[in-house]
């Protein structure tokens, strides 16, 4: 609140001496002065409504780069499906008292079996495929963030640490747009991680409820909290849901 000069005519009138009248009226200026400072240094800088602007396009692309890697889940869900299926059935081929009758045939056993790792080998081809997709996602956003890092740093710009803080109206402040995009990052390069070891394990014997946990810890995406997400997407773009 800014500082009045209510009661000064008063206290004036029973000062003793010009220099008692001319301390105070120091003391009321320092007392402005510190307040007009404190309120500049909360003022944006130059800018850096732009700046905030072209943030909230990263966040954007983002977006984008976030429904690329939804397509790939339903994707790699359903390979590792088919692949979990063959598994499964390869352990029950590999018995040769399930053919029945069938096991008279030549080389009926080593045909089905030749053929059933074939496809499984095809499928874990694919699913490698779709993990460099999902690397791919990594990278971009990735380059999202040091992009976002660079800009200021390389700008005109460069805003103090109580203006990194500030926050225009609805609009997040610079701090936030930072942290947003860290998080991201890190929350799909983390995922991105587990599905890599996921696939690997594909090559080892798993039993059927191996599986099961895998396909589960697939499903939910553990390193990416979509309320989280869903939290900073609501910060950084608030103008889009007012």
């Amino acid at each position: 609140m800014m500082p009045t000069f209510e009661g000064v005519e008063h206290r004036s009138s029973n000062l003793d001496s010009g220099g008692e009248l001319v301390l105070l009226s120091l003391r009321l200026l320092l007392n402005l002065l510190g307040i007009l400072t404190a309120s500049s240094r909360r003022q944006p800088a130059p800018g850096m409504e732009m700046v905030v602007k072209k943030y909230q396009q990263k966040f954007k692309k983002v977006r984008d780069e976030m429904s690329r890697w939804d397509k790939l889940q339903s994707r790699l869900l359903s390979q590792f499906r088919n692949a979990s299926a063959i598994i499964e059935r390869l352990k029950v081929l590999q018995e040769p008292k399930n053919y029945g009758q069938l096991i008279c045939v030549n080389g009926i056993r080593e045909a089905i079996l030749g053929k059933q790792m074939e496809s499984l080998q095809t499928i874990l081809i694919s699913m490698k495929k779709t993990l460099e997709e999902f690397h791919g996602v990594v990278i971009s956003l990735e380059k999202i963030l040091r992009d976002g890092r660079q800009q200021l740093k390389g700008g005109s710009m460069s805003p103090s640490t109580n203006q990194m803080q500030l926050r225009i109206g609805i609009r997040p402040s610079l701090a936030d747009c930072l942290e947003g995009l860290r998080l991201i990052h890190e929350m799909y390069h983390s995922e991105y991680q587990v599905k890599a070891s996921i696939v690997s394990a594909l090559a080892l014997k798993l039993s059927a409820s191996d599986l099961g946990v895998l396909h589960q810890l697939l499903v939910d995406q553990p390193n990416i909290p979509k309320e989280e997400v869903q939290f900073i997407f609501d910060i950084i773009l608030a103008e889009e849901i007012c």
